[in-house]
């Protein structure tokens, strides 16, 4: 089961040039988390300090009531056991098979005997569709697989909080598509807490439970999917749409000369695209943090782009309808999520 991340006021130089100042915001137990934003504002740079591996300047972030930046070298080595991570290259032994390989964490952190360690590993390479690869070395297996085999790595200490570094770099839209359906499985099974980096569009529109962005040096936004997805904020619609229009240029932020030539010429962002479904597990159920479509902006009376959704809030609704009557009701009087079943997980695509 996952733990909450909260995360206060976090700020993050190098060298006396500042990576990102006062980043607040909650990464709920078991629920999947996005983090975007533009090359350079230091995503991967927030993860390491998310586990320990860099010190924040000032800021907090407490894991179970423990502050992680105010932990000694001993008690941080302890809260570590509680993250895996997926590096964006897999990170794995070039030298070593990938049993060998996954199997390195628990010899090195645990007393387990050499048959406890292969009924692990063997778990967690059925886990991620692997079996049968054991005795290969990285180099002769394909980009994906070595993503997955650094996947089964990070999972073999049963960690609560997972992050994944950009763990689409370098695949090719089928092999992301097999990999997503893969992250959204394994917390289904796992109810770990999950955070990825990405500059994927469509993993960020159709995976996450929760979207943040990065940019500018801070936290632009953070929320449910939903949030992010109907914001009508420059930055955030601009980096989900994938558009040149916008205050995002290529040295990351636009000069205030190249702002006014957009708006003198009327040029304006374009209308924002349908919120695509969340992406369901292989096994059909429900996860446990999954929201009903379009809840979250029922309960803020937001209206979600036309389009969106399967059901009668798919295109800006007529109040005057029963049955898109909630988009206008106070937010006490609407219906509440409902509580996903958990269970079994049924297996992966592989």
């Amino acid at each position: 089961m996952g733990v909450e991340v909260a995360v206060r006021g976090l700020t993050k130089s190098f060298g006396g040039q500042p990576v990102w100042s006062d980043i607040s915001l909650d990464l709920p137990a078991g629920e999947i988390s996005v983090l975007l934003g533009p090359s350079g504002t230091g995503k991967s740079v927030f993860l390491k300090t998310l586990v320990g591996l860099l010190r924040p300047d000032r800021g907090s972030i407490v894991i179970e009531g423990r502050d992680l930046p105010r932990l000694s070298e001993r008690d941080l080595y302890e809260v570590r056991k509680l993250f895996g991570v997926l590096f964006q290259d897999g990170a794995l032994f070039g030298s070593m098979t990938i049993y060998d390989n996954v199997a390195f964490p628990l010899r090195e952190h645990t007393r387990k005997s050499e048959a406890e360690i292969r009924a692990v590993v063997t778990e967690k390479l059925d886990m991620v569709g692997l079996v049968g690869a054991e005795r290969k070395l990285p180099g002769e297996i394909s980009g994906g697989m070595r993503k997955r085999a650094g996947l089964a790595r990070a999972l073999v200490l049963d960690p609560q909080i997972i992050l994944f570094d950009e763990p689409d770099s370098g695949l090719d839209p089928v092999r992301t598509a097999y990999l997503n359906q893969l992250i959204i499985d394994l917390n289904q099974r796992t109810e770990a807490t999950f955070l990825i980096v990405t500059h994927d569009i469509n993993t960020a529109r159709t995976v996450p439970d929760n979207i943040g962005l990065i940019y500018h040096g801070h936290l632009a936004m953070f929320g449910p999917r939903e949030m992010l997805l109907s914001s009508t904020e420059p930055v955030v619609r601009q980096f989900l749409n994938a558009q040149r229009v916008g205050p995002i240029g290529m040295a990351e932020e636009k000069d205030a000369e190249e702002l006014a030539a957009e708006a003198q010429a009327g040029v304006e962002l374009p209308p924002l695209p349908p919120i695509p479904p969340q992406l369901p597990p292989s096994d059909g159920r429900r996860r446990r943090a999954e929201r009903p479509p379009g809840q979250w902006c029922r309960d803020h009376g937001v209206l979600p782009p036309p389009g969106s959704f399967d059901g009668p809030a798919s295109a800006a609704p007529d109040r005057t309808r029963p049955e898109t009557a909630n988009w206008s009701r106070p937010a006490a009087d609407r219906p509440r999520p409902e509580t996903a079943p958990s269970g079994d997980h049924d297996g992966l695509l592989r």
